[in-house]
């Protein structure tokens, strides 16, 4: 159902300040005196007028650029304006100038596909996409791509937050920044000091709502009381085949009530409705997130498609000049913006600059204050943490007993911990069996023991949001953080795991133990074959594979001081033997460079064993009795693939061509090095997990045997 103003305000009043679905409203929000009425309808009615205009010119700024690109999603835009004109002309703070200001609010257009939405909206409200940008939507090298990508080495875009297309992605990164924003004002606001206090905003639609991701990440939120979030719901009844109601027919708002949010539906439309509603959602500190139902219509101006699902893509670009004329907007203008929004938008920014400055003036009071914080901060932000040589030297030598990699990297989270403070770490209700757990740090959250300080997040059995909401916790650009599961679930997440390492968000990391066939007696739903190489294909993805304590080291360094991109450690449940032939700080190195001599040949080299993880033990006996055979640990393929020429010659020369490699796993990606692989190209059994090993050929003798066949 949809609201007028007066119809909102007779419906509060009448249900005694008591709301659409059952949520209280505020006093502020719901009940007004005649004469606040009047006095508000003579302040506001300049505003009101400005912002209906910013909105159409809005709706015509995206049908000139999708008709010119003939390319696109016009519905959105056009039904979601009144929303942009809100957010960017009234509720949300900001400055185009400083467009990473740590305090900013953040909007997440979560329904990527309508990016002509944000582009515009973003050209209007100052920041720094000209015109000409727009006139190149969807073209190469612009600054305005099919889909909004995060600043990167590719794009850079102020005032885009996170990169989103994938429907459900981006209004579950959403509660990844809200809860971002929840650790920075425990972690740095002091009595005497506040320098955070922001909102996250979201725009989504039923395809992001239809998505299961949206709907974990919904749950995270309201029982996390992320009270800093709110998601507003473009509510058009449409899909991209079909209307809306050919595939849903749940109550969307009692679904979000009954996860614990507070709710509101009105009609998208009245500018005045959705300003008081936003609002509202600010003004409420009650421990629940904000879900607004902003009834609209889909394509709304252009008649031929509006409300259908055909206004979906760029059906209507052969109606754009019609449409132009009947919202009025100057007829053969494109990219047409008055001087009267400019000049609205100038005051808009004027305002904001004013809450800039005096934040500036606040942060320097602090960090005056707050000495060691402000560096802590700074150092966060800055993304400044020691080298990789630093850690390795402050991290002291693991020990020479035999234990599995996931053990190893409990004990090396700690040190990282400690050595990088702004560094959380989350799972998803497995800490007990993937050890990374960070001691002393407490839990992070609302009720219980926690407290929005906490260095570890309990996301539950959310595989999918946990990989949402740390990218949304990499965007907001204070923490790095590490999220663990089993190894053979990352699929769950694997959505995710793309869009992080497309975004190159290094300040993310997972952590993915029972790495193999050697878990034994869970059987093959719980023996990853297939997905080491499953992430190795996944461009600007690192992919570690430790076979030892002191490799697990180089891994966990690597994961926080890789500028690039996101990390994956694939850690084992079973013991490992440790290299103790080779020193500590070799290995280490040696792993830091992705491939390394783990033994050296004793006489003229004649064959090239490769291994990685609990395999290179084995290839360590294979080659005990071979005095011309090589050694190579190679925990992690990209990194290798990044080292100079020179160094990959020294480890792997062109003129030994006799190699053969082995891995517990599936064999294919192993052929770009060896001519034989010794792997396991088919799904494991129930068993203990020697007996799985030995049946499925993961043995030093095994391995001895395909050697001896090469001759």
């Amino acid at each position: 159902m949809k609201f007028s103003m007066l119809a909102i305000v007779a419906a509060a009043m009448s249900a005694s300040v008591h709301g659409f679905a059952g949520t209280p409203l505020r006093t502020n929000f719901a009940v007004r005196s005649t004469s606040a009425l009047k006095m508000s309808t003579a302040v506001e009615t300049d505003k009101m007028a400005a912002l209906a205009t910013a909105a159409n010119e809005a709706r015509g700024l995206a049908m000139d650029s999708i008709a010119a690109a003939h390319s696109g999603h016009m519905g959105l835009p056009l039904g979601a304006a009144e929303i942009g004109a809100s957010l960017y002309g009234s509720q949300m703070q900001y400055n185009p100038t400083d467009p990473t200001w740590m305090n900013r609010d953040r909007f997440v257009l979560s329904a990527g596909h309508g990016s002509m939405f944000l582009y515009s909206w973003l050209n209007l409200a100052g920041f720094d996409i000209p015109i000409d940008e727009l006139k190149q939507f969807r073209q190469h090298h612009s600054m305005t791509p099919g889909h909004p990508e995060f600043p990167s080495s590719e794009h850079n875009t102020p005032g885009i937050e996170s990169t989103t297309g994938p429907l459900g992605q981006g209004v579950s990164n959403a509660v990844g920044l809200a809860a971002s924003e929840k650790m920075a004002e425990a972690r740095y606001n002091t009595d005497d000091h506040k320098i955070f206090g922001h909102h996250i905003f979201a725009l989504a639609g039923d395809g992001c709502f239809q998505e299961g991701v949206s709907a974990e990440a919904a749950c995270f939120a309201a029982h996390e009381k992320l009270d800093n979030l709110i998601v507003l719901y473009d509510a058009n009844e449409v899909t991209l085949d079909k209307m809306a109601e050919y595939t849903q027919s749940e109550d969307i708002l009692k679904r979000y009530e009954a996860y614990g949010w507070e709710v509101y539906d009105i009609d998208g439309h009245d500018l005045a409705v959705v300003e008081e509603t936003i609002a509202a959602a600010k003004a409420s500190d009650n421990g629940k997130p904000k879900f607004i139902k902003c009834n609209t219509i889909i394509g709304k101006g252009m008649e031929e498609t509006e409300g259908t699902n055909a206004a979906h893509g760029e059906a209507g670009v052969p109606y754009v000049d019609k449409a132009k004329k009947n919202i009025g907007l100057p007829e053969g203008e494109k990219w047409y913006v008055s001087e009267g929004t400019r000049d609205y938008f100038a005051e808009v920014q004027k305002k904001n600059k004013e809450i800039y400055d005096e934040w500036q003036e606040t942060y320097k009071a602090w960090s005056k204050a707050n000495p060691d914080l402000a560096k802590e901060l700074t150092d966060a932000i800055e993304d400044n943490v020691m080298s990789p040589e630093e850690m390795f030297k402050a991290i002291p030598e693991m020990g020479t007993e035999a234990e599995a990699t996931r053990v190893s990297g409990f004990k090396v989270i700690q040190d990282i911990a400690k050595l990088v403070p702004n560094y959380i770490s989350g799972s998803a209700d497995l800490h007990g069996s993937t050890r990374n757990y960070i001691n002393d740090g407490g839990n992070w959250g609302a009720g219980f023991d926690k407290s929005y300080a906490g260095k570890n997040l309990y996301f539950g059995i959310r595989e999918h949001a946990m990989g949402s909401i740390m990218n949304g916790i990499a965007y907001h650009g204070i923490f790095k953080i590490s999220g663990s599961t089993f190894l053979v679930f990352v699929d769950y997440l694997r959505a995710t795991v793309r869009v992080a390492a497309l975004s190159e968000l290094n300040r993310v990391s997972y952590i993915l133990t029972h790495d193999s066939i050697g878990v034994g007696e869970d059987g093959p739903t719980h023996q990853p074959v297939e997905t080491v190489s499953g992430l190795r294909v996944i461009p600007n993805l690192d992919v570690y594979r430790p076979a030892d304590a002191e490799e697990t080291v180089a891994a966990y360094v690597s994961s926080v001081t890789r500028k690039e991109g996101p990390t994956a450690l694939i850690l084992s449940r079973q013991n490992i033997e440790q290299n103790n032939d080779l020193p500590a700080m070799e290995r280490r190195e040696g792993a830091l460079k992705g491939a390394y001599i783990a033994k050296k040949e004793t006489e003229d080299l004649d064959l090239i064993i490769m291994a990685t993880g609990s395999e290179v033990p084995h290839a360590l006996k294979a080659a005990k009795d071979l005095p011309g055979a090589r050694v190579v640990s190679m925990p992690c393929f990209e990194a290798f693939e990044r080292q100079s020429d020179d160094y990959k010659e020294s480890v792997l020369p062109s003129s030994c061509t006799k190699r053969i490699a082995m891995e517990a796993g599936v064999t294919g990606l192993w052929y770009k090095y060896a001519s034989k692989v010794v792997g396991v190209d088919r799904f494991g059994f129930s068993a203990p997990g020697d007996t799985v090993m030995k049946e499925l050929g993961m043995t030093a003798e095994n391995l001895a045997a395909e050697i001896a066949s090469m001759d």
